[in-house]
């Protein structure tokens, strides 16, 4: 029985190496992809696993130093600051980033709009536009001396407001950075679930006299919800890896106390300031489970309010 078996898997390996042989040509054709994934996506993933296990400056010899640095980050108040500022940061943007985006799509859906392209594409030019060019005009706008707001507060008779040297400021700065660039593009993910739901649904609601926040809360929100639970997974992922924003505002520190030290911009700084890259690759294992775990509970927490 088991030569048997063994003579089938033998049988199969070599139809499978048969198969590729024959379809060569196909297989070098889509061969560059899994060949830059294998270089640039897969092995350094693998490496960093390797060297979170390590201490290295990234010049010399690497030096084996077992799960010291995995035991050190536990105990690591500037990292657990950071995991505090990116999920403080995360709060108070993904709120009214999806809620404005629900409005937005809920009116470009709507039949007395008019010229929705133009509004389409002006809502999501927000997305592409460069995340150094966009954190620059907010500095501009938020600066403690100059800045375009502590202008018209001025000007109406109020003190300066210091945007940048105040821990809860500075989260609300960075925080609108994030709403104002991915409203627009959750708006338009909104908008090609909304034109999915059948206009029937409205049409009855309108009959029996619902208005229009009784459409969008009670016919809208409830059909929206696998799209809404996609947009707030997508949020948070993102939000745990808010990186150019802060770094562009602030620098490398994270502005005063640390109050805009994110996650990330902590990585990069262990890593590419400190050259401690060994702990820098401990961090960033110990986003990948943070960023799994608050995703899971977003998933459990959505579907059972949608549940409900």
């Amino acid at each position: 029985m088991d030569s048997l078996e063994q003579g089938i898997t033998n049988t199969s390996k070599k139809s499978v190496w048969k198969e590729i042989y024959e379809k060569k040509v196909l297989y070098l054709f889509i061969s560059p992809f899994y060949i830059l994934f294998l270089i640039f996506g897969l092995f350094p993933i693998l490496f960093s696993l390797y060297l979170s296990f390590q201490k290295w400056d990234g010049i010399g010899e690497m030096q084996f130093v077992g799960l010291k640095q995995f035991k050190y980050l536990l105990t690591d108040q500037l990292f657990w600051q950071a995991v505090s500022n990116t999920f403080i940061i995360w709060f108070i943007s993904t709120i009214p980033m999806l809620f404005g985006a629900l409005v937005i799509a809920f009116l470009l859906n709507a039949t007395f709009v008019k010229m929705k392209g133009f509004y389409r594409a002006a809502y999501f030019v927000t997305n592409v536009t460069s995340i150094v060019a966009v954190t620059i005009i907010f500095k501009s706008i938020f600066g403690n001396h100059y800045g375009l707001l502590n202008y018209l507060i001025t000007t109406i008779g109020f003190e300066p407001v210091q945007w940048l040297d105040s821990s809860f400021l500075i989260k609300l700065v960075i925080a609108s950075m994030v709403v104002w660039r991915w409203t627009g593009y959750n708006a338009i993910i909104y908008l090609a679930g909304l034109q999915a739901i059948p206009n029937d649904l409205y049409e009855a609601a309108k009959i029996d006299g619902a208005n229009i926040f009784q459409q969008f809360f009670y016919i809208t929100i409830p059909l929206l919800r696998p799209i809404i639970l996609f947009t707030v997974l997508m949020t948070t992922i993102g939000s745990m890896q808010l990186f150019t924003e802060p770094q562009v505002l602030l620098g490398n520190s994270g502005g005063v106390g640390g109050a805009g030290l994110t996650i990330t911009l902590y990585m990069y700084k262990q890593g590419f300031v400190d050259h401690q890259f060994g702990y820098a690759s401990v961090v960033s294992w110990a986003l990948f489970i943070l960023i799994a775990l608050f995703s899971l509970i977003n998933w459990k927490v959505v579907q059972k309010t949608g549940a409900k």
